[in-house]
């Protein structure tokens, strides 16, 4: 069968997983990189092969191979990136020790380089490190505190960029009884500090406790072991609460749930989790991980889809053999890390595309059926696994710490795996699968995608093409107002059952969303990434609410996020381009003595009004216009306008984001004009405008806007980050604890 891949997804691929020359050209297709992975990962078979048990490595190269083209499962980034090359190594996720003196933290900061380099994420607890103002005995100067190194951490991050090919991402971690825990609370609320962390509240079930009882808990000193002081517990609740709804962070991470379901109880506890929080890891553990596209898991019955238990079993049982084998072949960064990682061997097995399969079976997201949909998949999931991982102990040996687990002291069969399942955040692989992200819901039905002209073509989501085309409703129109809009909300002609189904992630409630995470952890090992979706208006109140419920229902973790709440984030902006931005907000850029241009002639209820546009050096430099009849209301606030489009144009505003602005602002005069209504002379100025960059007018929703950017505005409803996309300038999501781009791929945490 050929490889069928989407035009986002090949981006994605030349952009960061093939094999590149000097130059960056591609030297490798699709079809080679996953060659390559599957030969490299299949290779592990041969240590096995023993006068009892033979092995064919091309047969298990040949699946795995299948498994990967037929977009059935698609292992971590790492894998894709370096299997088969020089790099080698293949884990997403690590987790390192920072201990409470110098040479520990900046042991810590090396390892973290490394890791990065490599192309994995790293997760710290700093709650070891004592408090700040504390006395130091070898200096008797003063401890910095947590917070201090957390920021030495980020900029060894910054420098190290993952080797251009994954950016560098950390999750930071303080126990809520650490006496630091205020100002850790605080770290992030300027989203220009600490820009390459994820930041978790380590909280205790003693601490939920006092919370409900309104009472007081502990701060413990970790160098003494002495209480500092005690806290209202309600307090510090609703500081986590207020900074959550304010800007995202902090996130909770429910430890000692966490630990009360540590199988590995023989060794130390857990301390800190990987840069999205689904994967809790002992210091020095590592974890790849993989993904189920469960949108493929289907059949067709009839008239209806229904789910292929056969072929997701099958595809589980592979998938384990694949991770295992992923451990054999990977070239760790570290020895300690590729020694506890072997010695426990966890692999984190996971899905995406749940959104897909609910659409298939036709169950809305935020439904009692979607529930149960997530309870059964996922239990069956990790039973299948589990069986897998048992067959595999039988003719490999158990993971060599299987004595000091839950599995040995319940007397239970010998596992080869300590940890099998996870469910993580799947930005980049989902697009490459051609598939909705992890367990979320739809993000948009439509978005904007970047051609290499500059341009826009409007990406609809293909399961709501396909109804649409099969129900007879689909249009060129609705699928431009889709592509405006991202979701079917004030759009008509839409069935009642179809917009029902089709939910996108901000019209489902916060108590629903935790319901689906819920039932995905009630059968997964490590932990769940999922962002809790909550609109604009939503207030603290019902972020506390959420906590609350996601306490109860068993999560290991929680990360809010409320709409526009990261308006103002910078995206990795250097000093250069920060300054240039700080430059543009002095003022306007002046008018040179000579530009060039054209006016536009437009008919409007008012009269014919002439639009000229001019441009400079660095693109459209100033609009003005005039009535052809002189003076009255019309022709000043004509000019007013204009006036204030020069402005803002010099100032550094792109002209897209104007041209939406006047769009469709109504006089009690509409005219025809050129086949088209001209709603009033501020309308009238924008369609000149857009006329003037596109004169062809090849599409609705492909106007190039000033200094050759294409308008973002495509989700009224929709806009979770403000600012472009650092790499195509499209519109930015906050998902899973990261920021992406669903149209290249481009992906931050922190």
């Amino acid at each position: 069968m050929p490889l069928k891949l989407s035009d986002n997804a090949i981006t994605v691929l030349e952009r960061r997983y093939l094999k590149r020359d000097a130059e960056g050209k591609p030297l490798e297709a699709p079809e080679e990189m996953f060659r390559r992975v599957a030969q490299t990962v299949a290779s592990a078979d041969a240590n096995y092969a023993d006068l009892t048990h033979s092995v064919d490595v091309d047969a298990s190269a040949a699946r795995f191979y299948e498994m990967m083209t037929s977009l059935d499962f698609l292992p971590n980034s790492p894998t894709l990136m370096n299997a088969g090359r020089e790099l080698g190594q293949l884990s997403a996720c690590f987790v390192l020790p920072v201990g409470d003196s110098m040479e520990d933290i900046f042991d810590a900061i090396k390892n973290t380089a490394l890791i990065h380099k490599s192309g994995g994420g790293t997760g710290f607890s700093f709650s070891r490190l004592r408090p700040k103002n504390s006395l130091v005995a070898s200096t008797m100067g003063v401890a910095s505190g947590p917070v201090s190194f957390m920021k030495v951490f980020n900029s060894a991050t910054e420098a190290v960029k993952q080797g251009g090919t994954r950016r560098g991402a950390n999750m930071g971690i303080l126990r809520v009884d650490h006496p630091d825990i205020v100002e850790f609370i605080d770290c992030k609320q300027d989203l220009t500090q600490l820009t390459n962390f994820n930041i978790s509240v380590a909280v205790t079930d003693e601490f939920m406790e006092a919370v409900e009882r309104d009472g007081t808990y502990p701060l413990t000193d970790p160098s003494s072991g002495k209480v500092a002081r005690h806290l209202k517990a309600r307090e510090i609740f609703e500081k986590v609460v207020h900074n959550a709804w304010n800007t995202g962070e902090p996130g909770i991470v429910f430890i000692d749930r966490v630990n009360a379901e540590n199988v590995m109880i023989g060794m130390e506890p857990i301390e800190a989790t990987n840069p999205c929080g689904e994967q809790p890891l002992l210091p020095y553990e590592s974890c790849n991980l993989g993904s189920i596209n469960l949108g493929r898991m289907v059949k067709r019955e009839g008239d209806r889809w229904e789910l292929d238990w056969k072929r997701l079993a099958r595809t589980v049982h592979d998938a384990v053999h694949f991770l295992d084998n992923v451990i054999d072949v990977n070239n760790f960064p570290l020895d300690e890390i590729a020694g506890k990682t072997r010695a426990n061997r966890k692999i984190g097995l996971g899905v995406m595309g749940f959104a897909d399969l609910l659409v298939r079976l036709w169950v809305p997201y935020d439904s009692r059926e979607a529930v149960k949909v997530a309870t059964d998949v996922m239990s069956f999931v990790q039973s299948e696994a589990a069986e897998a991982s048992r067959e595999l102990a039988e003719v490999r040996g158990h993971f060599s710490n299987f004595p000091r687990s839950t599995y040995a002291q319940k007397g239970g069969a010998k596992m080869r795996n300590a940890a099998l399942t996870t469910v993580a955040p799947t930005g980049t692989i989902s697009i490459i699968g051609g598939c909705s992200s992890g367990i979320e819901p739809y993000f948009a039905l439509a978005f904007f995608r970047r051609v290499l002209d500059g341009d826009k073509l409007p990406e609809i989501n293909p399961l709501f093409r396909e109804v649409a085309e099969r129900r007879g409703f689909a249009s060129d129109e609705l699928f431009a107002e889709l592509a405006e809009r991202g979701t079917l909300q004030e759009i008509a002609g839409v069935p009642d059952d179809v917009r029902r189904v089709f939910v996108t992630a901000q019209e489902i409630r916060p108590a629903d969303h935790i319901r689906i995470q819920a039932a995905f952890q009630q059968s997964v090992d490590s932990a769940v990434s999922k962002t809790i979706n909550f609109a604009n208006s939503a207030t603290e109140e019902q972020v506390a609410e959420s906590y609350r419920l996601a306490f109860q229902l068993g999560c290991k973790g929680v990360t809010v996020y409320r709409d526009g709440s990261r308006d103002a984030q910078v995206l990795n902006i250097g000093k250069e381009e920060k300054q240039k931005r700080e430059e543009k907000h002095r003022g306007p850029r002046p008018r040179p003595m000579i530009t060039r241009g054209q006016t536009i002639k437009m008919s409007t209820g008012c009269g014919t009004l002439y639009v000229t546009i001019n441009e400079d050096e660095e693109g459209i430099c100033e609009v003005f216009t005039t009535m052809g009849k002189a003076g009255g209301c019309e022709a000043s606030q004509s000019e007013a306008v204009s006036r204030l489009i020069s402005t803002s144009i010099r100032s550094g505003v792109d002209a897209g984001p104007i041209i939406e602005q006047l769009r469709g602002i109504r006089c009690p005069n509409p005219i025809w004009h050129g086949g088209e209504q001209i709603l009033s002379c501020p309308d009238a100025i924008a369609r000149a405008i857009e006329y003037y960059l596109d004169p062809e007018g090849k599409a609705f929703g492909r106007r190039k806007a000033g200094n050759g950017k294409a308008s973002e505005d495509n989700g009224k409803h929709l806009v979770p980050v403000k600012g472009g996309c650092p790499d195509c300038g499209g519109q930015l999501y906050f998902a899973e604890g990261c920021v992406i781009c669903l149209g290249c791929g481009y992906s931050k945490c922190g």
